[in-house]
């Protein structure tokens, strides 16, 4: 079904939060922002957030970064180009230190406070605030509908979890759509007393709480007003201002029932992009009304010789020898050479391709070329972004 777009482009602007220090995704945010990290073979984290605003008709973004920024920098940069005749912008806020506030970002209402001198210029009715590290394809015309119907000054995303994941969410409970009662994090035997009418679809799933997604909506004037003076020395929105505001003011639940899911640790992110290898993927990369934006390279098509691929993703530019690859994903500028298999695998690819200068050089030297050599076997694994594997490497990781 296709999304409608927001009416008026000015009446919202949307601030993409890029993350903390990513420890929990390390080694891949070594050198690089949670938002940068490569997903799907071509995408960045980043590129989610920013393609729900513009399939929603939002198209003016802030996006705030602070950890390991210079990718991230660079793929905005580089990526979202609009005509001179457009009012749309994805502008980053890089955290700064000036003579009022010395500190680094200390949490997600702090770095937004922090940017409201950069904001306030723009002029807007809503606030969308969102998280760079997160997969979904949601319609935030339709959140904001539901936050005008209710007369809301909150609104904050929830989507049905089950017992096993409660305790890792923020869980709340709603009448009438609005927010009554919040706990963060609630212990495991807290739950019974937690459990929501999700829907008779969820509660088939065993989907019974209902869990904050770190999506909000804010009226404008009363997010300024939060950050400056009510909550002027709160640091989080999720662990502070929401909690605190549910008593006093409107605070609505939207209900989200589709795919997402939180890129917040390695498992997740490689069943994420394992997962859009199934037959019909949870999320969909081929629906033309919820298109993935991201940098455009101008890459010849793949080219594959004598391999077997079974449910894998190949992203162009690739270079495929191997003898099977199989429910893997190998990134732009892939380069997988003869009597290898890949099982279960997410290759990242490559930044550049090697001249034939430069592997005459490696060969001459028995440095292993970009990408995996002959006669490797790979098995539940993530491969970074310009790895060299040279032959007859044998990786099997451990459980999923």
């Amino acid at each position: 079904m296709a999304i409608r777009t927001i009416t008026h482009s000015r009446e919202i602007l949307s601030v993409i939060l890029g993350g903390g220090a990513g420890s929990r995704l390390y080694p891949l945010t070594a050198s690089r922002s949670k938002p940068a990290v490569p997903i799907a073979g071509k995408y960045r984290l980043v590129d989610i957030p920013i393609s729900n605003c513009l399939n929603n008709g939002i198209g003016r973004m802030f996006v705030l970064t602070q950890f390991n920024s210079a990718s991230l920098n660079r793929h905005i940069k580089n990526t979202y180009h609009f005509s001179a005749f457009s009012k749309a912008f994805v502008d980053i806020l890089a955290a700064e230190q000036t003579p009022d506030n010395p500190t680094w970002f200390q949490g997600t209402a702090d770095a937004v406070r922090q940017g409201l001198r950069h904001i306030e210029p723009f002029d807007s009715d809503y606030i969308l605030i969102l998280s760079g590290d997160q997969l979904y394809q949601m319609d935030f015309a339709e959140m904001l509908d539901n936050h005008k119907a209710l007369g809301a000054s909150i609104s904050v995303a929830t989507i049905p979890v089950t017992e096993r994941d409660a305790p890792e969410f923020g869980i709340l409970k709603s009448k009438d759509g609005l927010i009554d009662s919040f706990i963060e994090k609630p212990k495991k035997e807290l739950l019974p007393d937690w459990t929501s009418d999700t829907g008779d679809a969820m509660k088939a799933k065993g989907r019974n709480y209902l869990a904050s997604m770190g999506i909000y909506i804010f009226n404008r004037s009363l997010l300024f007003d939060f950050l400056e003076n009510e909550f002027k020395d709160a640091t989080d929105f999720g662990k502070e201002i929401i909690p605190q505001s549910i008593k006093k003011y409107k605070v609505a639940s939207y209900q989200y029932t589709g795919y997402w899911t939180d890129i917040g640790n390695i498992y997740s992110f490689f069943e994420a992009n394992i997962d859009l290898t199934k037959d019909i993927p949870d999320f969909n990369l081929f629906d033309s009304d919820r298109v993935i934006y991201t940098r455009s390279r101008m890459l010849p098509p793949a080219k594959i010789s004598g391999t077997t691929l079974e449910k894998t993703l190949v992203a162009e530019g690739s270079i495929i020898n191997a003898s099977r690859v199989e429910h893997s994903v190998t990134g732009i500028r892939s380069r997988v050479e003869h009597g290898t298999t890949l099982v279960s695998t997410y290759m990242m690819g490559s930044d550049y391709y090697e001249t034939i200068a430069e592997i005459a050089h490696a060969k001459e030297r028995g440095i292993p070329l970009l990408g995996i050599g002959n006669r490797c076997y790979i098995k539940n694994a993530i491969i970074d972004k310009n790895v060299r594997i040279g032959d007859d490497v044998r990786i099997n990781g451990g459980p999923q």
